[in-house]
């Protein structure tokens, strides 16, 4: 009978029972619920398909293996962390959406079909927009009404690829594709506007920062990283991710280094670290995806320390603008500690998460002979030290001195950080338990000498770059500012260009409309006079009248024809 549930649906359906329950029994309620569902899911064998037939197909609703168990063992637990961080939050709204959120992209990673996973893929975007939408107030509901649009059209790219697949091989299954057709082509776009591919990655920008506190917790951890699990299910080995994703881990850095909102500069950063895992999908060796697996289950839980570490000093002062933060150690001294633990982690310390993740791809990129690529991922390392390692906890805590004193985050906060940090720590001390979930048999040693010695001459010069560059008034300043991204080519851009024709259009439509509309009343009139019943073209023709101008046509075309080329 256990066999018979869909991992993530204990999760979506125990939700609603959320608004009706008292707080108390509320609070314990959701956090029982994650417990049950990662209980539940391995409680089921590996290998276990569980299909049924809708509309003429054959669904696999359930594939359970290596691949889908890892992910699904780190969603369950991001949202136990995710709903210990939103105890004190009074919103059943928030509550509803992330638990649904979450175990629909739970169900989605172990969607054994294409329709399958569409319909978990739909189910993420609509619920996950309630996160925004629940901050209340104009730029949100404007900033979620675009969120939606993005998600809701990558669904829509899912479902027409798929059809094209079918139509192609008769097969919905999910399972490796590669580009082999117009249906995989458009779904890996599908896939890579949730992966937040350059020149698709401005709706994460937009929206995590305008999430609530908490919202932005349980955003971290799902909608990235499942396109992160659909690429490798589905494009394990296409070269072109490689490049992709080597840009993907260059082109935040610039951006995080001048932004001033540091939940933004969070934002960026996980461009940047999703970029490691593109990389390592396109290579496509059993190391690289096994890093590229490992990886996504160490970013989940150190970007979400770093986002409940930014969202408490939200939380407590009300602006989370690296200009008007520093010398919140002082009275918030757990969180700045917890901070440092999160950008330790991203930074790949020795004897921390990312260390003994990140390593895996770079040694599969260096194996693979993939120079370019190698030193890409090395100058990206260095940008994450700077942005996300030094940045974040620098300028929260510690820059200057803003003479704010607010209070230790709530106690529940403090407990989903230190959780999060200990996992953390946990990982990068102990790494074999990680490797024994990961899809493909481990023979890999993170510690071993050139490792630890390049790695930290790498952080030590990445630390060194920028205290030279504090020192000299080069690293850009923080103050208050708008960047510049890609967005603004539809979010100004296009709107100005839309305005100005329909301004244009209208002038001429005005000054004309006079003669536009003679001129086509006496078209109409001499195609009356000409056609009509009584016309000369209106009655029936002979057939050597027809074939005479046919003939002439054909040599007027053949004449325009031949002057015009």
């Amino acid at each position: 009978m256990i066999n018979q549930i869909p991992p993530g649906m204990i999760l979506m359906l125990g939700a609603l029972l959320v608004p009706f329950l008292p707080r108390r029994p509320a609070q314990i309620w959701m956090l029982l619920l994650p417990v049950l569902g990662l209980s539940h899911l391995w409680m089921l064998p590996d290998n276990l398909l569980m299909a049924t037939e809708l509309g003429g197909y054959e669904l696999d609703i359930v594939r359970v293996d290596r691949l889908s168990r890892i992910w699904g063992t780190i969603f369950h637990i991001a949202a136990f962390l995710s709903v210990v961080y939103a105890l004190h939050v009074d919103d059943w709204v928030q509550h509803l959406s992330g638990l649904v959120y979450a175990g629909s992209a739970i169900g989605a990673a172990f969607a054994g079909d294409l329709i399958t996973l569409f319909f978990y893929w739909e189910i993420t975007a609509i619920s996950s927009v309630f996160l925004i939408w629940a901050s209340r107030n104009e730029a949100a509901y404007k900033v979620g009404l675009r969120y939606l649009i993005i998600q809701v059209a990558s669904g829509v790219l899912l479902l027409a690829g798929t059809l094209l697949y079918y139509r192609d091989t008769g097969s919905i299954t999910f399972e490796h594709m590669g580009l082999t057709g117009p249906g995989p082509i458009i779904i890996l776009l599908a896939f890579g506007i949730k992966a937040a591919f350059p020149l698709l990655h401005n709706w994460l920008q937009d929206a995590y920062p305008n999430a609530t506190v908490t919202g932005t917790v349980f955003l971290s951890a799902f909608t990235t990283k499942l396109a992160i699990y659909a690429l490798a299910r589905g494009f394990a080995g296409t070269e072109i991710l490689i490049y992709i994703g080597a840009a993907m881990t260059v082109f935040p850095i610039f951006f995080a280094v001048i932004e001033n909102d540091l939940r933004r500069v969070l934002a960026y950063s996980l461009n940047n670290q999703l970029g490691f895992m593109v990389v390592g999908i396109g290579i496509g060796t059993e190391l690289s995806v096994n890093g590229t697996a490992a990886h996504a289950f160490a970013h989940i839980l150190y970007k979400a320390l770093l986002f409940m570490a930014m969202g408490a000093v939200l939380h407590r002062v009300g602006t989370i603008k690296a200009s008007e933060l520093g010398g919140l150690y002082k009275t918030m001294p757990w969180t700045a500690g917890f901070c440092i633990v999160g950008s330790m982690s991203i930074s790949a310390f020795p004897l921390l998460s990312g260390f003994v993740t990140k390593s895996m791809i770079m040694t599969a990129a260096a194996e693979g002979h993939y120079t370019w690529t190698f030193i890409a991922l090395l100058f990206a390392s260095a940008g994450v030290m700077d942005h996300s390692g030094i940045k974040i906890p620098f300028f929260s805590f510690f820059a200057h001195d803003s003479g704010k004193r607010p209070k230790e985050a709530p106690l529940n906060m403090l407990i989903a950080m230190g959780v999060t940090a200990a996992l953390c720590i946990l990982i990068g001390v102990f790494p074999g338990p990680l490797y024994a979930l990961l899809p493909y048999e481990v023979d890999y040693n993170a510690y071993d000498a050139t490792h630890i010695v390049t790695q930290l001459q790498l952080l030590l010069f990445a630390a060194l770059a920028f205290g030279v560059m504090m020192r000299t008034g080069i690293y850009p300043p923080e103050v208050r500012s708008v960047n510049l991204d890609f967005d603004w080519t539809y979010r100004k851009a296009l709107p100005w260009l839309v305005v100005q024709v329909r301004r244009i259009g209208g002038h001429i439509w005005g000054e004309q409309k006079e003669l536009a509309l003679w001129t086509v009343r006496g078209a109409l009139g001499i195609a009356e006079r000409e056609y009509g019943p009584r016309g000369p073209f209106g009655e029936p023709w002979l057939t050597g009248r027809t074939a005479i101008w046919t003939a002439l046509t054909l040599v007027a075309f053949l004449l325009l024809n031949f002057y015009m080329s």
